[in-house]
């Protein structure tokens, strides 16, 4: 293709940056629109001929334009695609250049925080975003360096559509591969968007989470509050991502205090309660019959039992932080039966591999209890009075490190664990 510009249409082109010069909002308007028809999915080639060499001149203007004016809103979805179809021509990175050079990044950024920008025009500025991540590693690290990772992640928790929310998390994940130098940024900004209150968000998150984490030596103490916070989710799918992200960060330094974390919330105090009875979550409690910190105590007796089925060293570390204790007390909750319906498949597990707390718990909660317990855990609940509820909020059963430790049954601690209800 030559790059000699011909004569008439360079006058062509010197004419149209002459009418949007002088133009006013409906002239560009009409521009804009007839610009989007004509050019959409042309490569730099092509658009370099359509504008005799000289598109760059065309990008500017645009560019200064929305910096100027999208504040206002005024036709900043437009703009915004016309500049994509810049951003987006194949096979060569010279547009992409001259808009982060003129401040492009900034502006796209700011976009996502003003409160007048509506969500489709923040959807274009996060497409258009997420077309410089895919250019590269340096472009990569320049949205980082623009503090994007905490916009981007502040957009994501606040959107109210999923198409904004699915465009942000996209972006996020193209942001964490191939960009070392800001991983641990892109990874910390992602604990922090855990403990935000949009259910959707919250599983995007724990997504990529996951995926960042896999790459990473440690893990963050940071990650461990909202993760636990995360198990009173009433939407299951924020709760097994939570449930799964524990299991995947049990060979990791955090282990101590997620497991100490875990058996706490077996517990939960008088104050808890009432403090939940409260907050905004005691409206979906009236809906759903759940208490959120009943849901956080069945989803703790869960995990307790899917990690310890699959390593006895957990298992372990469970026993001497109390576990079995705090087993039953869940058990004795007739506030929420799945709480009860938890804990008995945790008990059952520690019972069934360790014949020294079979014989503690038969002891501290009485042989009728324990028989009917043995016969049928998972059913346990459904036949409990409120004695033998008591009897179980008030178990005083306290195992020694030297009782469990002589007594194990290898083969019944079973590995792999799984999500099973």
């Amino acid at each position: 293709m030559s790059t000699q510009a011909d004569p008439a249409n360079i006058g062509k082109v010197l004419g149209f940056l002459r009418e949007w010069d002088r133009g006013d909002r409906r002239v560009r308007s009409r521009m804009l629109n007839t610009f989007l028809t004509q050019n959409t999915g042309k490569t730099f080639y092509e658009l370099e001929l359509e504008f005799a060499q000289v598109a760059s001149l065309f990008l500017a203007r645009l560019t200064t334009w929305m910096r100027l004016t999208y504040m206002f809103g005024t036709f900043l979805g437009m703009q915004l695609k016309a500049i994509g179809i810049f951003l987006s021509a194949a096979s060569h990175d010279q547009y992409l250049m001259e808009f982060l050079e003129d401040g492009g990044v900034l502006t796209l950024l700011d976009i996502l925080g003003h409160f007048q920008s509506k969500e489709e025009e923040k959807t274009e500025a996060l497409r258009l975003l997420l077309t410089i991540s895919n250019a590269g590693r340096k472009y990569k690290e320049i949205i980082c360096e623009s503090h994007g990772v905490k916009a981007i992640a502040a957009c994501l928790a606040k959107s109210n559509t999923d198409e904004t929310q699915e465009t942000a998390w996209a972006l996020l994940e193209s942001l964490s591969h191939g960009n070392p130098k800001y991983q641990n940024q892109i990874y910390k900004g992602l604990i922090a968007l855990m403990t935000c209150t949009s259910p959707k968000a919250q599983q995007l998150a724990l997504h990529t989470v996951h995926t960042v984490q896999s790459k990473m030596k440690t893990a963050h103490h940071s990650i461990v509050e909202p993760l636990l916070n995360m198990l009173r989710s009433l939407h299951l799918e924020v709760q097994d991502g939570a449930i799964n992200l524990i299991l995947d960060l049990r060979g990791h330094d955090v282990r101590p205090l997620l497991l100490n974390g875990l058996v706490v919330l077996l517990r939960p105090t008088k104050e808890e309660v009432q403090h939940t009875m409260h907050m905004k979550e005691s409206e979906r409690m009236k809906m759903t019959g759940s208490l959120p910190v009943f849901v956080q105590q069945a989803a703790a007796a869960k995990t307790i039992r899917l990690l310890a089925k699959d390593s006895q060293e957990v298992s372990h570390e469970l026993l001497s932080l109390g576990v079995i204790q705090h087993l039953l007390y869940a058990m004795g909750n007739r506030e929420h039966a799945d709480a009860q319906i938890q804990a008995s498949l945790a008990l059952e597990h520690f019972v069934r591999s360790y014949p020294v707390i079979e014989e503690h718990v038969q002891r501290g909660i009485g042989s009728t209890l324990f028989a009917a317990f043995m016969h049928q855990a998972d059913t346990l609940y459904m036949n409990m009075d409120e004695i033998q509820a008591e009897i179980l909020l008030t178990n005083k059963v306290d195992i020694t490190e030297a009782d469990w430790t002589s007594s194990v049954r290898p083969s019944l601690n079973v590995a792999g664990a799984k999500m099973n209800p």
